[in-house]
């Protein structure tokens, strides 16, 4: 029931903040065809989850953990924070707009970026603790 309890509260905070943030973006980026809100949104998202766990789990050991912290934050928080749905709908837009540059562009952007980010989070992170 604590592993429950642990995500629903990450996922509510996560999500709530994925909200908060995008409207803050929105209001003071320039408005352009690009979903930049989105695009940051989990490109943050992304390098903070791997912060989290090269810090907290080290590298070699990612998602191989269910403790409470980890549920309410990697999988709750950061799981709701990001969101593939929304990128989905937003890539598609870009397509159906006849903006195939801007697709391919936030496609890679997104998710190489986002793997990136990843990536150097973790990498930060396990430096830290070592």
């Amino acid at each position: 029931m604590m592993s429950i309890i642990s995500v629903v509260l990450g996922g509510s905070l996560g999500a709530v903040t994925r909200y908060l943030l995008g409207i803050y973006i929105n209001q003071h980026v320039k408005k352009t065809s690009m979903p930049v809100a989105m695009l940051l949104v989990n490109l943050i998202g992304a390098f903070g989850l791997g912060l989290f766990i090269g810090s907290f789990y080290g590298i070699t050991n990612a998602g191989e953990n269910a403790d409470a912290f980890y549920l309410f934050l990697a999988v709750g928080f950061f799981g709701a924070f990001t969101t593939f749905s929304t990128f989905s709908i937003e890539a598609m837009g870009l397509w159906k707009e006849k903006q195939y540059k801007l697709f391919s562009i936030y496609l890679l952007l997104s998710i190489l970026g986002s793997i990136l980010c990843f990536i150097s989070g973790a990498y930060l992170g396990a430096f830290f603790i070592n």
